[in-house]
């Protein structure tokens, strides 16, 4: 019986060896895979982010890495209900772990990231939507590791701090409504199928203690066509982090879904395992096939970037 683990463990080297870059990211998300029966291991109705609601479907914590030379999956596990995990019969059936306890989605996160980092993936940032984001524990082990981040939170969260005048409490969208008009700056949330994603930009500090090398920011990001269209973040970054810088982290975070996009064309949702190391095994190839790819990909980009553009006039001969 071969350890998926441990080819786990062999893709997300191979990932970092091929696409590392001192400003590479994380990002963190999950994808579900809807089921008609419910004997597959972690089948639930629950909310599934691929259909857009509540389906019979199992959920996977994926996290993958990105960076100039092109992304890829390097860490997964399948999300297990509480009801699963309270279910002996169900839980023998299907070979999930004994020492397997319930976890959220959140510290199922915690443990992927801290395994990431402690493997040597250089990041610059670690990325997550709203489900990630509003996870203070998720948020506290970053930043005990020193580690920037900017996750995505609802509009209405919670946000508390001591000013001069005693204890402030607020959301994200509070503080958007008292912005002037100047405060907001045009910037890129990288390149999408018909050019740049451009959107406004603010920043709003938050006063809570840091290391002083640290600074922490709500950011906003507003539609340009629709400006009730909003996006918060909550951002842990290096002291001197211009907005631009900002902007351009969080709009890193779509390449988990090119990753999850090309996953599924070599057949990440297509397993038809019941059993928890079949879907961890399943996953691993996929994650193995696709990483192969994005290595491809990425000595493609190299060795183009080292070849002289032959359609470019040629350059004037020295005097």
């Amino acid at each position: 019986m071969w350890d998926a683990d441990a080819l786990r463990d062999r893709v997300r080297d191979y990932v970092i060896e091929a696409l590392g870059d001192e400003d590479g990211v994380l990002v963190v998300d999950e994808t579900g895979f809807v089921k008609k029966g419910v004997h597959s291991v972690g089948v639930a109705r629950q909310y599934s982010g691929t259909a857009g609601r509540i389906e019979n479907c199992q959920n996977g914590v994926f996290l993958s890495y990105a960076s100039r030379l092109g992304q890829a999956l390097i860490d997964r596990r399948l999300y297990l209900p509480e009801a699963w995990c309270k279910d002996d019969a169900r839980r023998a059936k299907t070979g999930v772990p004994n020492d397997l306890t319930f976890a959220t989605k959140p510290q199922i996160a915690c443990d992927l990231i801290a395994a990431a980092l402690d493997a040597g993936a250089p990041c610059a940032w670690v990325l997550g939507d709203v489900v990630y984001g509003s996870d203070s524990r998720l948020r506290r082990m970053l930043e005990a590791r020193g580690q920037p981040y900017a996750l995505a939170v609802r509009s209405n969260h919670c946000l508390r701090f001591w000013t001069e005048g005693g204890l402030v409490q607020t959301n994200p969208e509070e503080l958007c409504e008292a912005l002037a008009h100047n405060t907001w700056a045009t910037h890129a949330a990288g390149e999408g199928s018909k050019g740049l994603r451009l959107y406004d930009w603010a920043r709003i500090a938050l006063p809570w203690m840091c290391d002083p090398a640290f600074e922490r920011w709500v950011l906003i990001r507003r539609n340009r066509q629709e400006p009730d269209k909003r996006a918060c973040y909550l951002v842990f970054a290096r002291a001197g982090a211009t907005l631009a810088e900002l902007a351009g982290a969080a709009g890193l975070r779509w390449t988990v879904e090119e990753c999850f996009q090309r996953a599924k064309e070599i057949g990440l949702d297509h397993c038809e395992a019941r059993s928890w190391h079949g879907w961890h095994r399943h996953m691993s190839l996929c994650m193995a096939a696709a990483a192969l790819l994005a290595k491809l990909a990425a000595d493609l980009r190299r060795s183009a970037s080292g070849k002289r553009n032959e359609t470019s006039p040629a350059e004037p001969a020295a005097a």
